[in-house]
């Protein structure tokens, strides 16, 4: 079997669906990586002095419509198939509203054939933009979504594939 990983990060400040017929979502397996990479993350930040992050529905909902259309699409990268920006895409889900303050960013893995939760979030302290973005002390909430398909196509080739998107948020 191949092993393949590619990372991609995003970040913007503001200030003022349904499972496609191929895409096997595993939902245990999905939780138990996405509820461990929450782990991982909040270990690292505790580690740094900062707190720990929240999940928050909206911003779940957000990173696994990305994730989803990803697989499905058979794409990588932080801008939707139609080119939209990601802050753009997650402020659909997460919006600021009357809050005076907003802020969201994105980390992106895949990995073939899998990954574990150490390892998805070692990989991004290794790499200094997807690191910054875990240890960044304005976030406070964070939607994560796990998804693996038996037979990928597109940029994942035709391997299994695990794709996990983190959306990472804060209004005030």
């Amino acid at each position: 079997m191949t092993f393949g990983l590619r990372l991609a990060l995003g970040f913007v400040v503001a200030s003022l669906a349904a499972a496609p017929a191929f895409a096997r979502v595993d939902a245990p397996k999905r939780s138990a990586l996405e509820t461990g990479v929450l782990t991982q993350i909040n270990v690292v930040r505790r580690e740094h002095g900062l707190a720990p992050l929240r999940l928050n529905v909206r911003l779940r909902a957000a990173a696994d419509m990305h994730s989803r259309a990803m697989v499905t699409g058979g794409f990588f990268s932080h801008e939707s198939r139609d080119g939209t920006a990601f802050w753009k895409r997650v402020a659909r889900f997460y919006p600021q509203g009357s809050r005076r303050y907003w802020s969201v960013g994105e980390n992106l893995l895949w990995s073939s054939p899998d990954v574990d939760a150490a390892g998805a979030v070692r990989m991004w302290l290794n790499s200094p933009p997807h690191r910054e973005n875990l240890l960044n002390a304005r976030w406070r909430e964070v939607g994560l979504s796990a998804v693996h398909v038996d037979a990928g196509h597109g940029v994942f080739g035709t391997e299994p594939v695990t794709v996990l998107t983190a959306d990472f948020g804060v209004r005030r």
